[in-house]
């Protein structure tokens, strides 16, 4: 009996020992990314400096000023408020004080304001760089004709508008905001599902413990 038990007792313990070690990984992993946030959050709340002349990727989440212009033309891209309800982000072109172009994603407008006018108007803008990755396989292209976009995507936005492929994300706005209302980055869009990872190693290791019991348990009295 014990030539039986022993190979598969070790297996068992083997196997549970792996999926449990895996878990106690995801719980590192999440005290990592918690950190890794808290930092981002960080960064998103320095004060704001003015916009570099070389810009990239690498610089998501810097806080910038910007002053200028809307000009006019806009994106709207569908969006959603927890008080307010279903809506849109405006996205508008800007021309800075010296002649960039960019885009200013000035905030959150209702259902209700989607044709409400918004002609040029002087701003200055304090954000965030952001290149936001919202578009998944099955989000719909956009609706051109309509102006609606499903997902913030900077590039196509950028050759859309005419501008360079430069987003900045209001955090506050001094002028006339049209109604929009400014949405602050912060680290809320970001995931960290480390937890319920962990949950699901320490589950099968349990799991695998149980069933390494009950077969030993069964092989035993199988054998008496």
């Amino acid at each position: 009996m014990l030539r039986r038990l022993l190979p598969l007792l070790v297996a068992g313990l083997v196997v549970t020992a792996i999926l449990a070690s895996l878990g106690f990984w995801q719980l590192r992993r999440m005290e990592w990314k918690a950190g890794e946030l808290a930092a981002i959050q960080r960064g998103i709340e320095q004060p704001p400096v003015a916009l570099p002349a070389v810009i990239d990727p690498a610089m998501k989440y810097l806080p910038v000023v910007v002053s200028g212009h809307t000009t006019g033309d806009e994106i709207l891209v569908l969006s959603g408020s927890h008080d307010l309800g279903g809506g849109y982000n405006v996205i508008s072109g800007f021309q800075t004080g010296d002649g960039r172009r960019i885009m200013v994603d000035r905030g959150f407008i209702t259902q209700d304001d989607r044709r409400t006018p918004r002609p040029p108007v002087a701003l200055t803008v304090a954000g965030n760089l952001h290149w936001p990755e919202e578009k998944g396989s099955k989000t719909p292209e956009p609706d051109l004709s309509a102006g609606i976009w499903f997902a913030r995507e900077v590039p196509r936005m950028a050759a859309h508008l005419g501008t360079e492929p430069v987003l900045v994300v209001a955090a506050g706005v001094q002028g006339d905001a049209q109604g929009v209302m400014a949405m602050p980055l912060d680290i809320s869009h970001i995931p960290n599902n480390h937890l319920s990872y962990a949950i699901q190693w320490f589950s099968f290791a349990i799991i695998c413990l149980v069933m390494t019991i009950a077969l030993a348990w069964r092989i035993r009295q199988q054998t008496n």
